[in-house]
């Protein structure tokens, strides 16, 4: 079998392999939960994590024991906790969540972490679907889990109370140690999928444990005189956010967190802590270029910050371009994976890597990958556009209470269906074209609605723009774009078609426009086509 070293490429069995250095995962045998994992490949530093919020540091030398105090705290009355176990957590960013999640891993307890926005009916599908023996909640949520009469425990993370579970040294009496599977629950996420219901994913401790080891297989050393700082903006309860507070504990570097997100309090953040890494979702990242928000940035000193990660959703390439511009000195690095697949399975490793227009990376360690043909199933080699499929460690168990989807995801030889339209470049990278599902069908031609979101982006009177399918009679469906125009601008519909028919073929230009406030986005910043096809579809598009 002869893999090229320079994309992972093997022409006879079609499957792309990762460049990375291969790092080795523990025996599927030995039992380890993530929680000893992490202890195992972890030194102590001195960094710390910090809560931005309550001033709060906690030094990593301080985690094992915290996490130990914990641990056996949650295993004795009044909560009793076991293995086999599943806590509800509803919170925003602080530094108590990873030491939360890591003392629940260390006992076998299932973490399935919410939206602290969630809604009330929101709040209620995801405790059927994991059925908590107990709730941690902070006062601001806690009213929520009263409304939908949820009667188990309820401990209240930001309470004196939390704060001695950790911190007071309890005897573990005869408490006998639990042996944790890696195949067992670590945590159910909760994702929309590409279908409108809320399912929760099961990921075990070694779907996680080979996540963590993919993103050391691409770390790089640095000397103890320029310790990494990295500040998250990204919410703990998503895959995004939940992974990057693990892996900072593996790598031992300072984590800083934002309970609620305000872009003056970040960019005031990076200065004062001397942040190298800043995680967010794509809408900072257009926040920061925002000719508004000018002044604002301006004023602090960005010298000590070296990247920005970004994950989610793809970035557009004049949003790349721009930040470049912006910020010659910082590597903007973007990430792709789901859900499903514990995180990331692509990602920039390095600054060289950030500067390739749109790519998401090249494929983490230990992952395996292949280009589909969407109508023929057959693999494509390297510079075509096909349907992702993936395979490695990090796929899910499934789905809470849904055995026949993950038969339909995940075929008979491991390879999971991510849904999405991408290629590999010829040195090993990936792009990310569309969503399969979100294709519109003009004619029976396939039309990418994020090809045309790029266009519009590109133009300096359009701040945000997303591209839906709208029903005719005719053709099938049409593009429709929905717009924000700059402050200030008079640009209309006739103006933005004509600008865009100029750049793509006729088959692909723009039929509908309609001009809005705001493009509804979720909490990761990924474009709420479904929300925008209800709002076509109730009669906005009489007014054009």
């Amino acid at each position: 079998m002869t893999i090229s070293t320079s994309n992972g490429f093997c022409s006879k069995t079609l499957i792309y392999h990762s460049v990375r250095p291969p790092l080795p995962l523990p025996l599927e045998s030995t039992n380890i939960s993530v929680t000893d994992f992490i202890f195992s490949v972890t030194t102590t530093t001195l960094a710390s994590l910090i809560d931005a919020t309550t001033r709060c540091s906690i030094p990593y030398s301080d985690v094992p024991h915290l996490v130990q105090n914990l641990t056996v705290s949650l295993r004795q009355p009044p909560l009793s906790l076991t293995k086999g176990d599943t806590a509800y957590i509803i919170s925003p960013n602080s530094s108590y969540l990873p030491i939360l999640y890591l003392s629940l891993f260390a006992i076998g307890v299932t973490v399935s972490p919410a939206n602290p926005v969630s809604s009330i009916p929101e709040v209620s599908r995801q405790i059927h679907l994991c059925k908590p023996t107990v709730t941690f909640a902070t006062l601001d949520s806690i009213h929520k889990l009263l409304e939908v009469g949820f009667g188990n425990p309820i401990v209240l993370i930001d309470s004196p109370e939390f704060e001695s579970m950790m911190r007071v040294i309890k005897s573990n009496g005869n408490l006998a140690k639990i042996e944790v599977l890696q195949s067992d629950t670590a945590a159910i996420l909760y994702s929309s999928g590409t279908t409108g219901k809320t399912k929760g994913v099961k990921l075990s401790h070694r779907n996680l444990i080979s996540t963590i080891v993919g993103a050391l297989s691409g770390r790089k050393p640095r000397s103890s005189s320029s310790p990494a700082v990295h500040l998250s903006t990204v919410p703990y309860f998503h895959v995004y956010g939940f992974t990057l507070c693990l892996r900072m504990v593996a790598f031992g570097e300072s984590l800083v967190s934002i309970a609620k997100f305000d872009l003056g309090v970040m960019v005031r953040l990076i200065e004062e802590f001397s942040v190298t890494h800043l995680a967010v979702a794509p809408p900072v990242v257009v926040a920061l270029l925002d000719g508004n928000n000018e002044r604002l940035v301006s004023s602090v000193d960005w010298k000590s910050l070296e990247s920005v990660a970004s994950g989610g959703a793809p970035l557009t390439v004049a949003v790349i371009n721009k930040f470049r511009r912006r910020f010659p000195n910082v590597s903007l690095v973007q990430s792709y994976g789901l859900t499903e697949t514990t995180g990331a399975i692509a990602r920039g490793a390095s600054p060289c890597e950030g500067m390739i227009p749109g790519t998401v990376g090249r494929l983490i360690a230990n992952c395996e990958a292949k280009i589909v043909d969407p109508n023929t199933g057959v693999s494509l080699p390297p510079m075509n556009h096909g349907e992702l499929l993936v395979r490695g460690p990090f796929i899910m168990e499934g789905y809470v209470d849904d055995k026949e989807v993950i038969a339909t995801m995940v075929d008979s030889e491991g390879w999971f269906k991510t849904g999405d339209l991408c290629y590999f470049d010829n040195e090993g990278f990936l792009f990310v074209v569309d969503r399969l599902k979100e294709l519109i069908k003009y004619k029976g031609y396939q039309v990418p609605p994020v090809e045309l979101e790029h266009i519009l982006h590109s133009h300096p009177d359009i701040t945000e723009a997303a591209v839906i399918p709208y029903p005719d009679e005719v053709a099938g469906q049409v593009p429709m774009g929905f717009l924000v125009r700059r402050k200030g601008s008079t640009i209309d519909e006739a103006q933005v078609k004509d600008f865009v028919a100029k750049q793509v073929a006729r088959y692909k230009k723009l039929r509908r426009v309609c001009f809005i406030d705001s493009i509804p986005k979720n909490a990761p910043g990924k474009v709420l086509r479904k929300e925008l096809i209800k709002l076509a579809l109730s009669g906005v598009s009489s007014k054009l």
